[in-house]
């Protein structure tokens, strides 16, 4: 008897293992481990929003960044340095994964916006702890370069 498509799911579910080079995982883990990805996570999930607000005792926002509908040209003009072409693309690929959704409005010009999914905002805490964690520890990190650049001259 052959395998429903649910306990083929199932056993593939099971055998993921991102250290082998063909595994489904590693090819996501590439695409969330992407700096663009992460800051459009975390533009949409209201973190450039949130940067202005007052850190609680812990030394982070005392509540989480309320999530973001933006439109391209918004995430374009936030998201430094990234080209129409890398934003366009990444904006498309995270749609196919099912973290954004884009929303067209038949306005004149046509409207075109984007928003997490929940799967969206369930990666977005992460990358939201991910950001912090560089915030905190750039210093050090910049100290402990300065340090091994003296030592290799």
């Amino acid at each position: 008897m052959k395998p429903t498509k649910a306990a083929q799911r199932a056993q593939a579910k099971m055998e993921y293992d991102v250290f082998l080079a063909a595994c489904p995982s590693r090819q996501l883990l590439d695409r969330i481990s992407d700096k663009w990805v992460v800051l459009i996570l975390c533009a949409l999930g209201g973190d450039a929003a949130d940067k202005g607000r007052t850190a609680g005792a812990s030394g982070q926002p005392d509540a989480p960044a309320t999530a973001q509908v933006m439109r391209y040209s918004e995430l374009s003009r936030l998201l430094a340095g990234v080209s129409q072409k890398m934003l366009t693309q990444t904006l498309r690929a995270l749609e196919r994964d099912g973290l954004v959704i884009r929303t067209v409005k038949p306005t004149v010009p046509v409207t075109v916006t984007y928003e997490l999914t929940d799967l969206g905002l369930s990666l977005h805490r992460l990358t939201r702890d991910l950001t912090r964690w560089a915030h905190s520890h750039m210093d050090q990190v910049l100290a402990n370069r300065e340090e091994h650049d003296a030592r290799a001259s």
